[in-house]
């Protein structure tokens, strides 16, 4: 992997990479491919160290080396759950490749669209494998850029026929009914409570902030038995009954999980029985009967970008988007 010169990288607006336009498939493919890396030994991850300069508001810096796929980075990623009365977006960031022989930076480029949509992706490898293959209902429980995503990535894998949507915004949730439905051609509902959405559904997706304490609402009893649920707010969607009800709870990184339940989450929970390299390799089994209520509680790592990032610039560059800079 080689920039144009040694003395210049690509920078990749959001819009450049929006235009690369990186499908669903390819990028659940490229997971994939990542976390067989992991489970086989060829990844260098150190768990992401963050900053908290108030309330629930972050910022992550989130290094990776992938062996295989000859990839190398970093992703410096802020969130704050304020930012929606801002006007802006909850998740902003910057990522910067590397070339893995000279380590120079080859490309920076936005990781909006990048982690909004490597999140979903990482849920629906998940629920390949921890679904029932036949899941026709989605559930989704906030219906922002993440539950948008989601659709799409489970919609890559399942053969969904319905989706149900909550948010505690109503006009969110009708915009998202609306423009969801238009895009995917699936029929979505929208529904009046929490529960209404998880009820029928065969995968729940609840995508709401991350809140180190938490007023969760998804109670025991509403995940129905042989069902699946992607936390992607961790613990904060879901109350201590809820999480107890689960036959199989898997994680995408044991050792990112102690460090964040060292920082106040995840307390009283247990321990995930594996983590999704072991799954998706062999070594811990997957869905085992349909009557199990499993959930994966990924956390999001920077593997995932690193698996992504040198195929939006690989494209970009055959494409002639973006922009040179020097070093």
């Amino acid at each position: 992997m080689t920039s144009m010169a040694s003395s210049t990288l690509l920078y990749l607006s959001r819009a450049d990479v929006e235009r690369v336009a990186l499908d669903m498939p390819a990028i659940i493919g490229l997971l994939e491919t990542a976390f067989r890396e992991k489970a086989e030994g060829r990844v260098e991850m150190p768990p992401k160290p963050g900053l908290h300069p108030g309330g629930d508001a972050f910022l992550h810096a989130m290094p990776a080396y992938i062996g295989g796929m000859g990839s190398a980075g970093i992703k410096w990623v802020g969130g704050s759950p304020e930012n929606s009365g801002r006007g802006l977006p909850y998740i902003t960031g910057l990522l910067i490749l590397n070339d893995p022989v000279t380590m120079l930076p080859i490309a920076v480029m936005d990781c909006t669209w990048i982690t909004a949509h490597r999140t979903a992706a990482a849920s629906a490898l998940s629920a390949k494998h921890l679904a029932r293959p036949k899941s026709e209902v989605l559930g989704i429980l906030a219906c922002g850029v993440q539950g948008r995503s989601h659709v799409l990535a489970m919609a890559a894998v399942f053969p969904l026929k319905r989706i149900y949507a909550y948010d505690v915004s109503a006009e969110v949730q009708r915009r998202f009914v609306e423009e969801m439905a238009a895009k995917t051609g699936l029929e979505i509902v929208g529904v009046e409570s929490p529960r209404d959405a998880m009820g029928e559904s065969d995968i729940v997706v609840t995508a709401g902030p991350l809140l180190k304490h938490p007023h969760p609402t998804a109670d025991k009893g509403w995940l129905k038995p042989g069902a699946f649920a992607s936390a992607v707010d961790y613990d904060s969607y879901w109350t201590p009954a809820a999480l107890a009800e689960m036959d199989k709870l898997a994680t995408d990184d044991l050792p990112q999980w102690s460090y964040v339940k060292s920082t106040g989450y995840f307390q009283g929970m247990a321990e995930p029985y594996a983590d999704l390299g072991e799954i998706v390799i062999g070594k811990k089994p997957g869905r085992e009967r349909d009557d199990e209520r499993t959930m994966a509680m990924n956390l999001g790592l920077a593997l995932d970008d690193m698996a992504v990032a040198p195929e939006i610039h690989r494209r970009a560059k055959e494409r002639g988007i973006g922009v040179w800079l020097p070093l």
